[in-house]
């Protein structure tokens, strides 16, 4: 059924693959090449780049997560390298290139123009309410060629979720920091490995622990306590809700297409190891963001 809670977690796991070749394709790093310190350096500029030439604070509170200081590291000092909108032409050129040499030899039928036509009409039509991040880049030009307005669409479809996942977690009163011990508690990374990669301190860390231990929501070691448990559960539900709207756009027919076109692709690019398969990706980790200031 459109929009239904299952359509909402297939949207996420089938764009997420394809959205995330803009990370781990090696031609990223040839933003190095025109004054970019290196991958981090690259990373805000990029992603914040349909935001135009943002300040640190507009940056920070749009990607929620991060601690000022990382974000402060690169922003508003990569715009005197580059402004946004050459940042933005300068991605686009790398990530054609290193899609036409990813899916070189991928059998691609006529589902690819039609996906690519059927999200080109639906996903400008979504609202933009409490979606800053979606709406600047749904605000940007649609990419003529097939593959790479792929790409795009994968991208508005990502950061309409991630808007919305956002706006759970606000209305549930957690943090960006916040979020980030709760997927320790699920079992995704370490607090060493994400407070290296998003920019926090083990003070500022063991501080939001006592926090959400006093709430309720984590007992002393970090690990969820039955309450969290069902929180988080929530904050997750809701984020689906927020989601639903792609699938109700697109109607029920349109979906099962593109949702079936994504989900091959996902399934490629996951099998070829182009992206990884779990978060936070292993090179994440051997990254220091602070040789980059």
């Amino acid at each position: 059924m459109a929009g239904s809670k299952t359509d909402a977690r297939r949207f996420a796991a089938a764009a997420e693959p394809l959205h995330s070749c803009t990370y781990y394709a090696p031609e990223i790093n040839e933003f190095t090449a025109f004054g970019y310190k290196g991958w981090w350096h690259a990373y805000f500029a990029y992603r914040s780049a349909p935001l135009g030439n943002a300040p640190a604070d507009l940056v920070t509170r749009v990607f929620y997560n991060f601690a000022p200081r990382m974000v402060e590291r690169s922003v508003p000092g990569c715009w005197d390298i580059m402004p946004a909108a050459k940042v933005r032409s300068l991605q686009l050129s790398i990530v054609d290139r290193a899609l036409n040499r990813i899916f070189e030899e991928y059998s691609w039928g006529p589902e690819l123009t039609e996906a690519v036509k059927l999200l080109g009409s639906a996903l400008p039509e979504l609202s933009c309410d409490e979606r800053p991040l979606f709406e600047a880049w749904v605000s940007e030009p649609w990419p003529e060629p097939p593959l790479l307005g792929l790409w795009h669409a994968t991208t508005l479809l990502r950061e309409y979720r991630f808007d919305g996942h956002n706006a759970a977690l606000r209305e549930a009163g957690i943090s960006g920091l916040g979020s980030h011990l709760l997927m320790v508690a699920d079992g995704r990374g370490t607090p060493e490995v994400i407070q290296k990669i998003r920019g926090w301190t083990p003070d500022e860390w063991k501080a939001e622990l006592i926090h959400l231990s006093d709430i309720g929501w984590l007992d002393q070691q970090g690990l969820h306590t039955a309450t969290g448990r069902a929180q988080r559960k929530e904050i997750e539900v809701q984020t689906d809700r927020y989601s639903n709207p792609i699938a109700e756009k697109l109607g029920g027919d349109a979906t099962h297409l593109v949702l079936g076109v994504l989900e091959r692709v996902s399934q490629f690019l996951l099998k070829h190891g182009v992206v990884p398969g779990k978060w936070p990706p292993r090179h994440l980790g051997r990254i220091d963001p602070s040789l980059e200031e």
